[in-house]
């Protein structure tokens, strides 16, 4: 029998839940989140957002115990990693060295996974050792997370009535959705930009193929939308929220708003165009929201 859980996404301005049972969505829910309730990726009251995500639950339907949590790109570290075949002991032992100059605290605060991008043979240079030159090496995606977040994430999803099985950041399953494109068919070699609009930034996460290359935070997001309105309209900003999403008086359409496009779209290509020129070998043809 399939295995159901229950993905938690916290943002800064919308809480994101979705059930799902093996490959299958259930059902989805996204709740409005209280002001300042998170600050710089940091939960500020574990209580109210528990009692969020229970409310959330109750109001939708879902029922589960085992959650899985996506981790805010402001509390991981990600790495593209090679290193030579090994066992996994060896891999865990080895792991945390390759984070050393990144993280300025002691290595031992913190927990390290991986997952292997390709394993192929080692491509030598004068200083490579014969063994080395005949070897195999690993390309791995490696990431890094403090232990005292996992352990706050895991008291606030156990406040929620929940367990916590899995947490990982977003471009884990960005990689798991590109691996099943590949699986029907898509070119392993493609390029592709994921745009994740955020209401404070938005983030520009760039793969070649299910190898993660950058990720990009623009400090612009929907928030810029919000404001416009707020002004046009002499309200706050919590009702010209909610006159976007309604689309009041077609004001997605004013020209304040089409302004606000214009500005996020030239944030957008001055970002696309210094990743074409680190990247002269890039093709990038399509952005994926």
């Amino acid at each position: 029998m399939a295995k159901t859980i229950l993905g938690v996404d916290i943002g800064h301005d919308s809480l994101k839940l979705a059930l799902v049972t093996g490959n299958r969505v259930r059902k989805t829910a996204v709740a409005q989140m209280p002001d300042n309730l998170v600050r710089d990726g940091q939960v500020v009251s574990i209580e109210s957002l528990s009692e969020l995500i229970r409310r959330t639950m109750r109001q939708n339907g879902m029922r589960c115990r085992p959650a899985a949590l996506v981790i805010a790109g402001e509390n991981v570290f990600i790495r593209n990693v090679t290193m030579p075949l090994m066992t996994v002991d060896q891999l865990n032992y080895n792991l945390p060295f390759e984070f050393r100059d990144y993280i300025s605290d002691e290595l031992k605060n913190y927990v390290f996974d991986y997952a292997v991008t390709s394993k192929h043979k080692a491509v030598p240079d004068e200083n490579s050792t014969e063994e080395q030159q005949e070897g195999e090496v690993l390309e791995l995606m490696a990431v890094a997370v403090s232990q005292s977040f996992l352990d706050e994430s895991k008291g606030l999803i156990h406040k929620a009535g929940l367990r916590l099985v899995k947490a990982a950041p977003s471009v884990s399953a960005f990689r798991a959705l590109i691996l099943e494109a590949e699986k029907n068919g898509a070119d392993p070699n493609m390029e592709y930009c994921i745009l994740d609009m955020g209401y404070s930034s938005i983030r520009m996460h760039m793969f070649k193929g299910d190898r993660h290359v950058v990720t990009r935070a623009l400090e612009i997001g929907m928030r810029n939308i919000d404001s416009v309105l707020a002004e046009a309209y002499s309200v706050d900003a919590h009702l010209a929220h909610t006159y976007l999403i309604n689309n009041y008086e077609d004001c997605q359409n004013k020209d304040c708003c089409i302004n606000a496009y214009d500005s996020m779209s030239v944030e957008l290509m001055r970002a696309l165009n210094f990743y074409r020129f680190s990247n002269p070998d890039s093709h990038l043809d399509d952005i994926w929201i």
